[in-house]
């Protein structure tokens, strides 16, 4: 089995977020992590997710996981009423569901 490459360097007290996004073709679920909060949330808003599913948040050295979905979709809608604009159609569902 080949092993690959952490993207979380060894001992850092890191919170790495992943983005699960709806199955495509071949019903594969796709996944993306990133270790900053602000950067999921600019990404989602930019549309570089476009049916995300869920955002779980892992952290690295005190070794919890937490479902961020709806903290995130909140702040979204917040920023958008803050813009006084709409919840992108791609974030509907995701934000809709949970704000």
């Amino acid at each position: 089995m080949r092993e690959f490459p952490s993207i979380v360097p060894y001992g850092a007290d890191l919170t790495v977020y992943q983005v699960l996004e709806t199955p495509g073709i071949g019903g594969t679920t796709r996944t993306t992590e990133r270790t900053d909060l602000e950067t999921v949330i600019a990404e989602l808003l930019s549309g570089r997710f476009h049916d995300p599913i869920r955002i779980l948040a892992f952290n690295t050295l005190e070794h919890w996981t937490e479902d961020v979905s709806e903290d995130v979709a909140r702040e979204i809608q917040c920023r958008c009423d803050i813009e006084g604009r709409h919840v992108p159609d791609y974030l509907q569902d995701f934000a809709g569901n949970r704000a």
